[in-house]
């Protein structure tokens, strides 16, 4: 039997229109990452899920499925109302060995092009530009790296996979013996490199890292990418520290102790000390407060200047051999440590932060982490459309703060004052500049 037509002058209202022509204007989502800090937002919009070979509007996927989306032999052309939450080579960032990589070439090109950013003390070492520790590829760079260690042979290093995540595969040693019994237990007998065998990078340990309580700890922070070319950027304000479970110590005979010297959720978890009410982790906010109290409010700011200083040259470095794709867009995992000289050190990009809520808190946070980036790379909630200038209005915006702009920089000068880092002086090369930190990151106020 027939519904009754709706009264007079109900027509056209949104609970009378068919079913069909209701969805029409819905965002039609997809993810193969099946977690609820997600789900819950694009329900929360009322998002339509479909099935991925579906017309799909927006894709939620993991790094591996990028691969497949911008692959020339499985790939396909996206259309205008088609978005998804990685670039296609995101890894030129998250990658250890090719953020390196491309930090270096970056940092080659500013000095040919005789830039003041490239200014080098008397030693060789950049002024501006040395946020990354010494770090070399193996096996391609073993015989720099041993030349380097004998300069220093009581220093200690710290070994990674290029390609994994979350703690696997890492170690630390002082000895150049160790690296040899690594090369003999990885089916290798000489460091020549060979396609089959896994990259490594091997990095200065930063073995005077800043403590709290006398524990090692790191920063997480997120930092969403709308375009590389011109480079727009935004940091979100609710990051946090993670803490390892047991306290720091430089010994020697602790090397092998992951507790101590890797501060991973995923493996400070499994330590008999680890706190499952706070995860092991402070907001942002509160090591502001806590550096304030005990550093002073100036050096606090410089150093959250430093980082942010140094999260925006990482993104120039690859923002070249970037493919900005107009569909794309990412949110990436910043790993800062923090000297005891309160000197920030980049450690590593994540392409694919976790979404996985380890306490109440933490999934408060990724869920309003996720709530304001759907809402400054999907804008109200409509059909996307990647010719849109990527540039949301300051009340869009949430818990993220504009960190660069790159075309607002460009017309209101800021790019040419780009001459030290912030509170830093050129010396007798100009005298005290204006403060180009600074003005690179309140360009928009």
């Amino acid at each position: 039997m027939p519904l009754p037509p709706p009264p007079e002058g109900q027509e056209n209202k949104p609970w009378n229109l068919p079913l069909a022509r209701r969805m029409a204007g819905k965002v039609k989502w997809v993810t193969d990452i099946e977690k609820s800090v997600l789900i819950n937002n694009f329900e929360k919009r009322g998002w339509i899920q479909v099935a991925e070979n579906e017309d799909w509007n927006f894709y939620w996927m993991s790094v591996q499925t990028i691969r497949n989306v911008f692959s020339v032999e499985t790939g396909y052309r996206l259309s205008d109302d088609q978005i998804v939450n990685h670039f296609p080579n995101h890894y030129e960032l998250t990658r250890k060995d090719l953020m390196v990589k491309n930090i270096k070439r970056y940092r080659k090109e500013l000095e040919k092009e005789g830039s003041p950013l490239a200014e080098k003390d008397e030693n060789g070492k950049h002024l501006y530009l040395d946020f990354v520790p010494v770090t070399f590829m193996l096996p391609a760079d073993y015989n720099l790296f041993v030349e380097e260690f004998r300069k220093n042979p009581s220093s200690t290093w710290i070994m990674k996979p290029c390609g994994k995540a979350q703690g696997k595969g890492i170690f630390l040693i002082n000895k150049l013996s160790q690296i040899k019994k690594w090369s003999r237990d990885s089916k290798t007998s000489s460091f020549v490199a060979q396609p089959s065998k896994e990259a490594y990078v091997i990095s200065l340990y930063i073995n005077n890292p800043l403590l709290i309580g006398g524990r090692k700890f790191d920063l997480r922070l997120y930092v969403l990418v709308s375009t590389y070319r011109p480079l727009r950027c935004y940091m979100y304000k609710l990051g946090f520290c993670r803490f390892c479970t047991v306290k720091y110590t430089p010994s020697t005979s602790e090397l092998d102790n992951m507790f101590v010297h890797l501060t991973n959720v995923a493996i400070q978890k499994h330590g008999d000390d680890y706190n499952h009410i706070h995860g092991g982790k402070w907001t942002v906010n509160n090591l502001r407060l806590y550096l304030e109290s005990t550093r002073g409010k100036e050096v606090t700011s410089k150093l959250f200047d430093d980082i942010h200083w140094i999260i925006v040259q990482s993104l120039k470095a690859v923002a070249p051999v970037m493919n900005n794709d107009k569909h794309c867009f990412e949110c990436y995992g910043y790993d800062i440590i923090i000297d005891d000289k309160l000197k920030p050190w980049l450690i590593e990009v994540n392409a694919s932060p976790s979404l996985t809520s380890s306490t109440a808190n933490d999934r408060i946070l990724k869920y309003n982490l996720i709530n304001d980036t759907l809402n400054i790379a999907v804008p109200n909630g409509e059909i996307p459309d990647c010719r849109w200038n990527k540039s949301p209005p300051k009340e869009a915006l949430g818990n993220y703060e504009i960190l660069y702009d790159e075309e607002l920089a460009q017309s209101e000068g800021a790019d040419r004052d780009l001459r030290n880092r912030p509170g830093q002086s050129v010396g007798s090369k100009g005298g005290r500049v204006r403060d180009a930190g600074r003005a690179m990151l309140t360009t928009w106020k």
